[in-house]
Parts: C-alpha cells; sequence; structure tokens
C-alpha cells in the first residue's frame, strides 16, 4: 500500500513541476517513484521509506539538479531594441555637432550629438554609436 502512495506522489509531483520549472518538484517526484519501487521491492516500513527518500532525494538534489539547471537554465539575454544600438556604426545626415545633428542607424533617421561636444562630424561620415541617450544616440567617430 505504501508503494502506491509514493507512486502517486511521484506522479504528482512531477506533473505539478510544469507550474514551476525550478527544477525542485520533479526531484522530489522522482525521489518519490524511487521510493515506491524500493518499497514495493524490498516491503521497507515507513521509516526505512522515508531514509530511501531523503537519500534519493539528496542524491538528485545535490548531483542532478545543478548539472541539469546549468545545461537547460535561461540562455544569457540577446539585447534588443535600443540595448542593441551601441557598438553599431552610423552614417551622418546631416552635420553633428553640440546640439544639432543627424545619422542613419540601422535604416532610421536618429537625432545624435557627439560623445566630446567640441567634436563637429560632417555629412557622410561614418561613426559609432556609443550609447542612446533618451531618443538622441551619442556618436564618435573613433581613433
Amino acid at each position: 500500500m505504501a508503494a502506491i502512495v509514493w507512486l502517486i506522489a511521484g506522479i504528482v509531483l512531477a506533473a505539478a513541476e510544469m507550474l514551476t520549472g525550478d527544477l525542485t518538484l520533479l526531484m522530489l517526484g522522482v525521489a518519490a517513484l524511487g521510493t515506491a519501487a524500493v518499497s514495493a521491492a524490498a516491503g521497507l516500513p515507513l521509516w526505512g521509506d522515508a531514509l530511501v527518500f531523503g537519500a534519493v532525494a539528496g542524491v538528485l538534489f545535490l548531483g542532478v539538479r545543478p548539472v541539469l539547471r546549468r545545461k537547460f537554465g535561461s540562455p544569457p539575454p540577446i539585447p534588443t531594441n535600443v540595448d542593441a544600438l551601441p557598438g553599431k556604426s552610423a552614417l551622418v545626415l546631416e552635420q553633428v555637432a553640440a546640439h544639432s545633428g543627424q545619422v542613419k542607424l540601422g535604416g532610421e533617421v536618429w537625432t545624435a550629438r557627439p560623445l566630446d561636444p567640441n567634436d563637429v562630424y560632417d555629412a557622410g561620415v561614418t561613426v559609432y554609436v556609443m550609447k542612446i541617450d533618451g531618443a538622441t544616440a551619442v556618436v564618435w567617430k573613433g581613433p
């Protein structure tokens, strides 16, 4: 009878893992399924089942879960939108000075200003986006 209870607990915990995605409930579910198998084969008393469950869960948490988290963890975020623009090159459309200028960046026209307020970039020059400040691209010609 105890093996059936462990079996049901294991299935419920493994199914509940789909709601969390943390691999915690999955490890507990697998430990419960392992305990069900040992309990059915050996006919251990309740305290024996508890020891088997604790041992299997400990091995899974300390040995298997970290490996699975590294392998299936979330990938590093890919910069998108304005976070992806620094480092890209842009073409100066209108002279870029401290308080005016436009560049073509990724097919769009952006207001631009130089990184160093004393710099002036003429039309047709290629510059690099250093950062985005609001709706203005801060650009630099480079060395």
